[in-house]
């Protein structure tokens, strides 16, 4: 298992990793899939040295990815990054969401990040469970904010302090 930046080749398999989540109505607020030239404006407002986009490899197949998002978009919040981890769902439970998750939080120092946050689905337990284990705080419930398939569905704010995570990140 090998984490590396995402190169331009790989944004199909990234897009097609996104769009097999929408179905589960679990981790996206997306209600249709998405295509690869709706991303390419995201793919290319990704930047190595402040917010990446890394993929996860498994004996060269790309098997999930993590993104960092500036959050919103004004000058005083730049030390905040919004994660966001999708894994292909015939990788999911093999512990790469936390091989990538303990990466960002360990690369935050030298990405000029303090803060991290992930807004999270309050019925996707196994995301809220991952950063939990990290040290994630609920830092915000946003009660029936979103409908899917006509059901309301609350987005729960987990939020770090780089520095105060409670874990120790194990390298393979």
């Amino acid at each position: 298992m090998i984490i590396r930046h995402a190169t331009e080749v790989d944004l199909p398999t990234i897009v097609d990793i996104y769009n097999s989540a929408i179905p589960c109505r679990m981790a996206s607020a997306d209600l249709a899939p998405v295509s690869i030239e709706s991303r390419l404006n995201w793919f290319r407002g990704r930047s190595p040295s402040q917010r990446p986009l890394w993929v996860v490899e498994v004996e060269g197949v790309v098997a999930g990815w993590l993104s960092f998002q500036s959050f919103y978009g004004r000058p005083a919040y730049s030390k905040t990054a919004e994660i966001s981890i999708y894994i292909s769902p015939n990788f999911q439970r093999c512990g790469l969401g936390r091989k990538l998750l303990g990466q960002a939080i360990q690369q935050s120092p030298s990405l000029g990040l303090k803060t991290l946050i992930g807004f999270i689905f309050a019925h996707n337990q196994p995301s809220l469970k991952l950063f939990e284990t990290f040290g994630f705080q609920p830092w915000g419930h946003l009660p029936n904010i979103a409908e899917l398939d006509g059901v309301e569905r609350d987005l729960v704010i987990m939020g770090l302090r780089i520095g105060d995570e409670k874990f120790t990140i194990q390298q393979n």
